[in-house]
């Protein structure tokens, strides 16, 4: 009678062991389904009551605290399921209740002391128990610094994107802007920054796939929309003026798609992966004007016609519309433009381009030239 719960104890500590090895300490993609669903329980319970909220505001405070949260329930059941396993085990080898061998395992589990047994075999679980609870927090508290810095990192790059495109990003407004001030020759330094951002998102998020869920700090603000708007940027970019320099826009653009290939692959997500150029886009030609336009009222320069672009932006676009538009639904992203549908029907969100003040010249004196001024 007692060799089931034995089995069954083990199973339950080695299982848990191996969740916490693949969470914590194996730096591969490497996903854990006892992890996986705990903080899938949290997300769901905080995406219902997003769900009610009118206003990408009440959604973002609301789904805010979800990622942490799924990090401290996590720790919580690993702790819990030891706790089973080790009692089930204390039972096995002995004649205690088994409300005496979970008090006596939770004892050791958390290192109280107030419950113990000289009887050998349990004097072993005892150790084992002991060493168990320390060990996972302290794996715990080591892992939070890894993700609060690859967080840091990744909302760096997306915090220097808002005064190139508002909030929330969106690829046209990013070419209008560059245009406005005259910086079109530095759009190179932005796409070979944004190659290596989209390298290490790749490899942190696929690592540590809960940052995937870790919000930008304000509501108009999501790392997701911010990739979204430089490859559409890049696109564009390519589509009208195919005389530009190339590599760089091209090399962020292979990035940038193959990261959100990685992160599909770690959230299990179908999609094609050999694209044709010729495949239909979400995002209609109507709407591709209306980004071309803002482009133009700019004074961006376009060496080709919208008509003459549109298939190269579609060619280039079908690559990762489609990750993009899943992923951000999956997240719950600010509802910006060209970045598909969300859960609730809610109002798309775009930034407004700057006005190009300059204070009026003194009296037989040229006026210096300002920059834009607000959003």
């Amino acid at each position: 009678m007692r060799v089931l719960p034995g089995v069954l104890g083990a199973l339950i500590v080695a299982g848990t062991f191996s969740s916490v090895l693949r969470t914590l300490v194996i730096p591969r993609p490497t996903t854990s389904g006892f992890t996986r669903v705990v903080q899938a329980v949290v997300r769901r319970v905080f995406q219902t009551a997003a769900d009610l909220c009118p206003t990408p505001e009440g959604k973002d405070r609301v789904l805010g605290p979800v990622a942490p949260l799924s990090i401290l329930a996590t720790l919580v059941c690993w702790l819990l399921a030891f706790l089973i396993g080790y009692a089930l085990l204390q039972g096995a080898v002995s004649d205690l209740h088994p409300v005496d061998a979970a008090r006596e395992a939770g004892s050791s589990l958390f290192t109280l002391g107030f419950a113990s047994s000289h009887h050998v075999d349990l004097t072993v679980i005892d150790f084992c128990a002991a060493a168990t609870g320390p060990i996972i927090i302290g794996l715990q508290v080591g892992y939070l610094p890894t993700i609060y810095g690859a967080y840091a990192r990744r909302e760096t790059e997306v915090t220097l994107l808002q005064a190139r495109t508002g909030s929330p990003p969106w690829g046209p407004e990013i070419l209008a802007r560059y245009a406005q001030v005259g910086l079109l020759d530095r759009l190179t330094e932005l796409f070979h920054n944004w190659e290596r951002w989209s390298a290490e998102v790749s490899e942190s998020h696929t690592s540590y796939p809960i940052l995937i869920h870790f919000r930008s700090p304000r509501a108009d603000r999501n790392w997701l929309v911010a990739l979204l708007a430089v490859l559409d940027a890049g696109a564009l970019r390519l589509a009208l003026n195919p005389g530009c320099p190339q590599a760089e826009i091209r090399m962020a653009l292979r990035a940038g798609f193959v990261c959100l290939r990685d992160l599909a692959d770690i959230r299990g997500f179908a999609y094609d992966r050999d694209p044709s150029p010729d495949s239909p886009v979400r995002i209609t030609y109507e709407e591709f004007l209306q980004g071309v336009d803002r482009m133009a009222e700019q004074g961006y320069p376009m060496e080709r016609t919208p008509e003459q672009a549109w298939p190269d932006f579609r060619g280039w676009r079908v690559n990762y519309e489609a990750l993009a538009h899943r992923l951000a639904y999956d997240i719950d992203a600010v509802p910006a433009a060209w970045s598909g549908p969300r859960r609730t029907a809610e109002p798309v969100l775009v930034p407004s381009t700057p006005v190009n003040r300059r204070p009026a010249p003194a009296a037989g004196r040229p006026g210096p030239h300002n920059g834009p001024t607000g959003e």
